[in-house]
């Protein structure tokens, strides 16, 4: 059985989310450490929202679209630090996995104004794909996401099997990346 401290997110992210949020950042913490008690308990995983994505070519992704792979869904902002210091670590984990059947896909706040977000992804030259949330909808439907980064990495069956809040420890999220691709 995974150590609950592990499955928690780390108290550095708790302080980002404090300057982001105040007691939202407590809530949404707290969140993470009810649903990873859960996990521990055996509870189910719990179906990824049906959603929707508008990529940056205007193209359109939906969850079903993305079953029989192992999917990162990071929701993150031009303007978060914790967001942008992470990038290059989503660039390497999606070139590492996907060849074997991983995805990315980075979901942009409806914040963050659609230019910021064109410019980052091409200056960057994310690899993965890159979705602009103009309404909200696709954060609402994911649990009301308002914390950035929040990501949920998801099964090849479509149940989000972790949640993180704040930048997740890379060399555990790895690990389970590994045991989910060896599912068939």
């Amino acid at each position: 059985m995974p150590s609950l401290f592990r499955t928690l997110p780390s108290l550095d992210a708790t302080t980002d989310h404090r300057r982001s949020g105040g007691v939202t950042g407590l809530r949404a913490w707290v969140v993470g450490a009810i649903c990873s008690l859960a996990l521990l308990s055996g509870c189910s995983q719990s179906a990824a929202p049906s959603s929707t994505f508008v990529l940056l070519d205007g193209t359109q992704q939906t969850t079903q679209d993305l079953r029989g792979k192992v999917v990162l869904v990071n929701f993150w902002a031009t303007s978060c630090v914790t967001c942008v210091a992470e990038m290059p670590e989503l660039v390497s984990t999606f070139e590492k996995y996907r060849a074997r059947g991983y995805e990315t896909l980075a979901v942009a706040m409806s914040y963050d104004p659609p230019s910021y977000v064109v410019n980052f992804a091409q200056t960057r030259k994310l690899p993965f794909k890159v979705a602009i949330d103009n309404t909200g909808a696709v954060a609402k439907a994911w649990g009301d996401v308002r914390i950035t980064p929040t990501t949920y990495l998801v099964n090849k069956r479509g149940e989000i099997v972790r949640t993180y809040v704040g930048a997740p420890d890379f060399a555990q999220l790895h690990q389970l990346i590994e045991q989910l691709l060896a599912e068939s």
